[in-house]
């Protein structure tokens, strides 16, 4: 027992010490390949304080700040339309004529209703006043001048609402002509001469291509940082040329439907930019002055981005 008992204790201390020897032979292999690692110049990155621009990308439509759609004030039938798509108009020039022979007709009954009326005010005028003068004289009682004065009363609320009544026949008749309401360019034409047209419906579309500015829709997390005075970069469908723009407003509230925040872009005059065109682009919302590395020297292996350092 005591032969066995010696060769297993000199067995097990053996294999303690190459157990022993095998890790110690690992760690200065590991330490020796840790402190020895090849790194190509290629492959190293040196930080730098670099100013970076924080942007929000954005999209939106050209509109025209001054936009009108030219409607009939009164129900009838086009008479003529003066103008075409693409005619350019003055302020306050003709566009649309609807028949006036009815609104006339109207303005002409009002205008005589009127001049009845006045001639009834005269007459109750110098009916008062002849009683006024018997009453001092005595020759009639006073209730008769009272009469008289009701009747002047009358005749005088006759005559008012008459020359009301003919001047909204004359604002009809006035309203018979459509005019421009500013200085544009005509953008479409939706009804043709001969058409009855009711109130309110819709004749012509007018633009002042001289002004226009980009409406665009953010996100209630977007509209956070964003303000008045912020520049933008943008390119229209079709344009390779980028323009710049400036925010001019920004809305105080949100769009019931989409619950997005509108804001307003002042562009610059420029050949080719129409109304209704389709925009993209940058916003730009900050300035950082900031240490970084390029984005290739970051690694994506794990949960977390990271970059390795020397």
């Amino acid at each position: 027992w005591v032969v066995i008992l010696v060769v297993a204790l000199a067995l097990g201390g053996g294999l303690w010490r190459a157990l022993a020897s095998k890790r110690q032979a690992a760690a200065q292999l590991a330490q020796t390949a840790e402190a020895h690692i090849d790194v190509r110049e290629a492959d190293v990155w040196r930080a730098r304080e670099v100013a970076l621009l924080q942007t929000l990308p954005i999209t939106g439509t050209i509109k025209a700040v001054n936009f009108a759609a030219i409607k009939a004030k009164v129900a009838g039938e086009i008479k003529e339309i003066l103008v075409r798509e693409g005619d350019a108009v003055a302020m306050g020039q003709p566009l649309v004529r609807v028949d006036p022979v009815e609104f006339e007709s109207r303005w002409q009954q009002a205008r005589e209703q009127a001049e009845s009326a006045k001639s009834q005010l005269e007459i109750a005028q110098r009916q008062f006043d002849t009683n006024q003068a018997l009453v001092a004289q005595g020759f009639i009682a006073k209730v008769a001048l009272e009469n008289s004065l009701a009747t002047l009363r009358g005749a005088q609320a006759s005559y008012q609402a008459a020359q009301a009544g003919a001047a909204v026949a004359r604002k009809a008749l006035d309203d018979s002509l459509l005019r421009a309401p500013f200085a544009g360019v005509v953008a479409s034409r939706l009804a043709q001469a001969g058409e009855r047209v009711a109130l309110d419906a819709k004749i012509l579309e007018l633009v002042d291509p001289g002004k226009l500015e980009v409406e665009v829709a953010l996100s209630a997390a977007d509209s956070v940082d964003v303000r008045v005075g912020q520049q933008a970069t943008l390119r229209v469908e079709g344009r390779a040329q980028a323009i710049q723009a400036r925010v001019k407003r920004v809305s105080p509230s949100a769009q019931a439907a989409t619950r997005s925040v509108l804001a307003f872009l002042e562009l610059p005059a420029q050949e080719g930019l129409r109304h209704g065109l389709f925009v993209e682009g940058s916003l730009e919302l900050r300035r950082l002055q900031t240490l970084a590395v390029p984005l290739t020297a970051v690694r994506t292996d794990r949960p977390q981005p990271y970059v390795q350092w020397v």
